[in-house]
Formats: structure tokens, sequence, C-alpha cells
């Protein structure tokens, strides 16, 4: 792995480019950006990749995530004392987490959280109250708002930045497609790491045989280990998954702890995991499972295939859960508060009769 240069950090502290600065492209050469898949992307001057430091979030304007996962909340109110590594610059995942332990305290973000968007997402800001963003979460497709999954965040873990917009438009596309990967050559405060979630697409400026490297949206490059992300031209897509190869994304997370809203490898909830698991393959499932149950074709539960949702529903017949069919009569799923991502058989699962319905996405 080539030797980093240190730049300015989008998830923590780091330095500013500017006058005098070094090039971003110091010791790389347009030939040496070539990427031997036949992508190839332009070397982008460091001095247009400065650190975004006004902090200026506006009304109506287009943002990106600025933090590893950014959670939305039902009101500016709604978190408690133990949410709040949660709700800062950068976050603090583990400490968070650590707080979560309990299945109660868990459970008790329940009705207070709407989504979460990992870094580098758009958001649209639809309106600002004091230090605090009502933001609609773009990629993520949803009734409640016609410009993406409504909720509130904090305002210091967004940034608004053209530039990094121009460069998602223009450059070609690194996305992680292990749960976690590391941003390198980034300074970071204590304890906080260097991790971002799957799913996570980045504007590729850069590459070498080992590495790639990516623009920040709060300005400034990192690399990422070519081994965790796949790399797609300018409007190019993943080619049409099989129902194997969903579901081989989908065991990835296997054991990992359910989290309410949750979109990302620090905790799913069940149709965050399914939305997760379609994006990752480059097919737009609705956010949330009411909505999933609606696409697609229906199917039969005796002619189920790998990579097939599974709904279910209560007595009243509103959706409240999802799953993706697996194979000899199983599924994975992300259950609730007090259970992990797991393998099981759908029917014993299900012992309160409530399976709705089967959807083919593919």
């Amino acid at each position: 792995m080539r030797t980093k240069i240190a730049v300015s950090a989008a998830l923590g502290v780091g330095l500013v480019f500017g006058a005098g600065a070094p090039a971003l492209s110091s010791n790389l050469s347009s030939t040496d950006a070539a990427n031997t898949s036949g992508i190839s992307a332009d070397v982008v001057p460091g001095q247009e990749l400065e650190r975004i430091t006004d902090g200026k979030i506006e009304k109506g304007e287009t943002a990106y995530v600025d933090v590893t996962v950014a959670t939305l909340w039902t009101d500016p109110k709604a978190p408690r004392k133990v949410d709040k590594p949660a709700l800062q610059h950068p976050v603090d995942l583990k400490k968070w987490n650590k707080n979560l332990e309990s299945t109660d305290v868990r459970r008790g973000l329940t009705g207070k959280t709407e989504t979460q968007a990992t870094y580098g997402s758009e958001v649209s800001v639809l309106d600002i109250k004091g230090s605090w963003a009502k933001v609609a979460v773009t990629d993520q497709k949803t009734p409640k708002n016609k410009k993406g999954y409504p909720g509130w965040m904090p305002k210091k873990q967004l940034v608004e930045n053209d530039r990094f917009g121009n460069l998602r438009e223009d450059q070609p596309r690194a996305v992680v497609t292990k749960p976690k990967s590391e941003l390198e050559g980034i300074e970071f405060t204590k304890d906080t790491g260097a991790d971002v979630s799957f799913n996570v697409d980045l504007p590729l400026i850069a590459q070498d045989v080992d590495d790639v490297r990516v623009a920040l949206p709060g300005g400034g490059a990192a690399w990422i280990d070519i081994d965790d992300v796949d790399v797609f031209d300018v409007g190019d897509k993943p080619e049409k998954p099989s129902g194997k190869d969903l579901v081989k994304t989908a065991k990835q997370f296997d054991g990992l702890r359910y989290l309410w809203a949750g979109v990302s490898a620090y905790g799913f909830d069940c149709s965050g995991f399914t939305y997760s698991i379609f994006k990752a393959h480059g097919i737009d499932l609705p956010r949330d499972s009411g909505e999933q149950a609606k696409a697609g074709k229906a199917v039969s539960s005796s002619n189920l295939k790998p990579g097939d949702l599974l709904f279910f529903s209560t007595s009243s017949g509103t959706v409240h859960h999802v799953g993706m069919y697996v194979g000899d009569g199983k599924m994975i799923h992300s259950p609730n508060a007090s259970k992990d991502v797991y393998v099981t058989d759908w029917k014993k699962w299900d012992t309160g009769n409530e399976f709705s319905g089967a959807r083919r996405i593919l």
C-alpha cells in the first residue's frame, strides 16, 4: 500500500488544503490513475478539494452527510441522554452501541428515529430549527415526502459542497461492498476510528494497484483498500443480480445487532436491511416494508426462490415486518431489538400466522 498523504478529515479533525499545500496528485500521474479494469479517473487537483469550514446549511439547498452514519429523528427533542454520541461530529458509534447494549434501551428508539443516512449521502434540506435541520434522504423512496425519507438531524453533521456534488456526477464511483472499510490518510479524534459503512458511495479521483482515492463530502480526499469497493464508471450500475447473489450479500450481516431505523453495518431494522441489500446490487426499493410489499410481483409461498421478500402483517393488514427468503424454507431477517440478524425457518418463526405474502423483485 502506497504512502498516504495527510489530507482534511470529513469525519474528524484533519488538515486543510490552501495556498502552498501539496497537490492531491503530487505522487500520481494520469497514467497511474488509470483503472486496470478499464475505468479511468481524472486526478483532481487538491486545491479544488479544500475542507469546507463555514458550516452554512440553508433551507431548500442540497447537502451531504459528513459523519459515518447520521441518524434522522422524529423531532429535535427525541434523542435521549444515551443517544448523545450519535449527535456529535464526528459521531462516536462505538460508544453509542455500548450505550445501547440493553434490549430495553435499544427498544426505546422505536418511535424516536425515522431512518439513517450513511457518509456522503445526499439530502435535501427541508427546514431549519436552531442547530437542527429537517432533511429528506434523496435515495430513500417513501410516500412521506416526494424528495426522500424525512427526519431531523444536527446541522453540524451536514455540509453543503457543490464541488463534491459535481464530482458525484462527473467521476466514476467507488462503492463499499464489505460491511465496513477504512478511510486512510485522514487524521481522526481519539477513539473515533476511520470506518465507513457498507454502501457508502464516493467519487473516485485516482486509483493504484492496492487502493482507490476518493473525494470526501467535507473536502479533501482519502484512500480505501481496492478490495473493499466496487468501481463503476459514470452512469453505470451493478449487473443484475441473481437471488443467490442477494442472499450472499445479506449473509455478510448474520449476527449484526438490530437497530430501529438502521440502514448501515452498525445496525439494521427489518426493512432497512432488505433496502440496503437490494441497493448494493443497484436496485431501488422503497425504504419501508409497507411500500416494499408493493414492489415487484406477487409469488406463492409454495414457489419461493432465493431473494424473494416475505412480508408479515398485523390483524388489520398493516405490514410490520419483512425478511428475505434464502432457500430450504428459511429466511434471513433483522427481527427486533431483542435479536440480531439471523437465518431461521420462516414458517416456524411465524408463530402468530402473520405471513401476508411474498414478492419477487428480480
